[in-house]
């Protein structure tokens, strides 16, 4: 078998267009997912009682339901349950940060968790207030427990990117699907998308995994 890479030259801008819209929606709901799920988590452990099974049933069912389902009920039939239509990486982003955002609230219950009850207790005697403490004393420790959860979350965000190109959202995927599709070479230009996904996704997981090793230190309590 002849392989044959010029489709993937002669388009690289189209895949260039494509890898931005990746990184960019990586990116996005990325931070919309840790935001989201640091806002459930905290209810969770600090809200009313009577929200506690409404927020373990909502991370349950994300957790259960496979992104892509999301994915097209959120651009397929949410539009027809509230009349209102999303652009396809609106639709991707609002997906993906449902379900990702599952994932981050049970990590970072589990991180905040793990700081010892002893030291919440000496902050609120020193007349610390509930905010005070989370800010000064747990999240700081906690945070740095979850980086390495917090690396797959990004990755997480990152590989799930691809399943935006059943809603046409133009991302690397989508290029990929294109060009396959006009030059009849999906050897090539898959191998290069595999190619593309690894340097994006290698980095990040072991840089995460060094900035992890360099401050472990300071969340042992």
């Amino acid at each position: 078998m002849d392989f044959d890479f010029s489709p993937i030259a002669e388009n690289w801008r189209f895949f260039a267009s494509g890898l931005g819209v990746t990184v960019a929606l990586s990116i996005v709901s990325a931070i919309t997912s840790m935001l989201a799920g640091l806002f459930i988590a905290l209810l969770r452990l600090y809200g009313p009682n009577w929200l506690r099974p409404l927020l373990v049933f909502y991370i349950d069912t994300m957790r259960a339901i496979p992104v892509l389902v999301v994915l097209v009920w959120m651009y397929f039939a949410f539009p027809i349950l509230v009349g209102i239509t999303l652009p396809p990486f609106w639709a991707a982003l609002v997906a993906l940060t449902l379900h990702i955002a599952a994932y981050a609230a049970e990590v970072m219950r589990a991180g905040i968790e793990s700081v010892r009850p002893g030291q919440t207790r000496a902050a609120l005697a020193l007349g610390m207030s509930r905010a005070q403490l989370l800010r000064k004393v747990v999240l700081p420790q906690a945070t740095i427990r979850m980086l390495p959860a917090f690396g797959s979350i990004l990755t997480m965000a990152i590989k799930d990117t691809a399943i935006a190109t059943v809603i046409a959202v133009p991302e690397l995927m989508h290029s990929a699907e294109t060009v396959a599709g006009q030059s009849y070479r999906p050897v090539e230009v898959y191998t290069a998308v595999m190619v593309a996904y690894f340097c994006i996704l290698f980095p990040v997981t072991r840089g995460v995994d060094r900035l992890y090793q360099r401050v472990a230190h300071l969340g042992r309590s």
